[in-house]
């Protein structure tokens, strides 16, 4: 439902005049990226993710084990990228394909 104060805009792409709100609405769910794990799971801010392989972690000299528990995982804009953080590693970025949603 639409606010009888809300401005009218001209939306190139449907020839349209539309709410701003709307169209507003429209290009915000346009620009969103869907990120999924290893079996096809959405993942979105906040969840948790399993390692499903060992991980060698560039300039941290150390491993990441299968089965990992990695906590509070936040979405980069990439559909494979996630930020993580990891105890002793700052800037931990996992490709999707290599976790599994908890």
């Amino acid at each position: 439902m639409t606010d009888s104060n809300d401005d009218y805009v001209y939306d190139e792409e449907s020839g349209e005049w539309m709410p701003a709100s709307e169209l507003a609405e429209r290009q915000r769910a346009a620009t969103q990226v869907e990120v999924r794990d290893s079996v096809g799971n959405l993942l979105a801010d906040g969840d948790q993710v399993t390692l499903i392989k060992d991980l060698d972690v560039k300039g941290a000299g150390q491993t990441l084990k299968r089965g990992t528990l990695i906590k509070s995982i936040r979405l980069t804009g990439d559909d494979q990228e996630i930020d993580c953080k990891f105890d002793g590693i700052k800037g931990l970025v996992l490709r999707a394909e290599f976790v599994r949603k908890r």
